[in-house]
């Protein structure tokens, strides 16, 4: 285990790359198997999801499709509740499996939010895929097909996830370490 500081925050190895790799491939086998002959648009979530989303993409074996949609509604170490949409969604959904793939779920106000936004768009199937969820803080109800891991409330970085921009390089994922 190693702690690493970034900024003002120190943090402690929660989750090796070896077991992230793991669980990031047992959640394509699953796609895979659901998928097989579908086709699927995956839509990852910027910025925090892009490294789970081209790793996840290596280990597919079905024909499928990538896009991306920021979405932004943390500022620190908290979510401000406040979902704003930067950058939308160009490719046509009518009809398509679409595949979600978001870093992190904890309360499900950015998910419902973008399942709301995608529904309009008549796609044939709407599944949602995270690296990691927070099911002590999850406070609305969703369908989450595919998780590679839960975790507790803790704040995370690394492997995509950030704090305050920096961090989102490591290989591991990191906890706060309480001061």
């Amino acid at each position: 285990m190693s702690i690493i500081k970034i900024k003002d925050k120190t943090f402690r190895t929660f989750i090796p790359e070896e077991e992230i790799q793991q669980r990031v491939k047992a959640v394509a086998e699953k796609i895979n198997k659901d998928m097989d002959g579908k086709n699927p648009l995956l839509l990852a979530v910027l910025n925090g999801s892009f490294i789970f989303a081209a790793d996840l993409m290596r280990y597919l074996t079905v024909p499928c499709e990538i896009s991306f949609v920021k979405l932004a509604s943390y500022e620190g170490t908290v979510s401000t509740g406040q979902i704003k949409e930067v950058i939308g969604i160009n490719e046509d959904l009518h009809g398509r499996e679409v595949i979600i793939v978001e870093d992190i779920i904890d309360t499900g106000a950015t998910m419902k939010r973008m399942l709301e936004t995608l529904g309009t768009r008549d796609p044939k199937g709407l599944h949602i895929c995270s690296l990691l969820l927070k099911p002590g803080k999850l406070e609305v109800p969703l369908n989450i097909e595919y998780v590679a891991i839960e975790i507790p409330n803790d704040f995370i970085v690394g492997y995509g996830l950030d704090y305050d921009q920096q961090g989102r390089n490591l290989r591991d994922i990191y906890t706060l370490v309480e001061g």
